[in-house]
């Protein structure tokens, strides 16, 4: 399960994390806060899910992208639940969108490498 490889890599760098994993829609499917980390780490771990889940980009590509023209940026950054920060990756199988993975609670790079390891796991 995605979800338990993110739990599992960040149990192995000693962080605490909340990993979310949603359908292609944005849905949630999963939402897991280990107890060390803040409560509040639970909602943006979904809201990384649900844009990558939304745009079919990472989250923090969506970011990259929402900069790059300053009329997209001013309106996505009144949309709710759009979050360009790193940690949410889309999940495609068999070249489909089928959900994405979100990870919130550490530094971007650990929320990205919780994320991927995620991915992995699918394997």
């Amino acid at each position: 399960m995605a979800a338990d490889a993110a739990l599992a890599h960040a149990d192995g760098l000693g962080i605490a994390i909340a990993v979310a994993v949603v359908d292609d829609t944005g849905a949630p499917l999963v939402l897991i806060r280990v107890s060390r980390a803040q409560p509040s780490v639970a909602e943006l771990a979904l809201d990384k899910a649900y844009t990558a889940a939304v745009t079919g980009a990472p989250s923090e590509g969506f970011g990259r992208h929402m900069l790059s023209q300053p009329n997209l940026a001013l309106g996505l950054a009144n949309r709710p639940r759009l979050l360009p920060w790193g940690g949410g990756i889309p999940i495609v199988i068999d070249g489909q969108l089928v959900g994405a993975i979100g990870v919130s609670g550490s530094i971007e790079a650990d929320d990205i490498a919780c994320a991927e390891a995620g991915i992995a796991g699918l394997a």
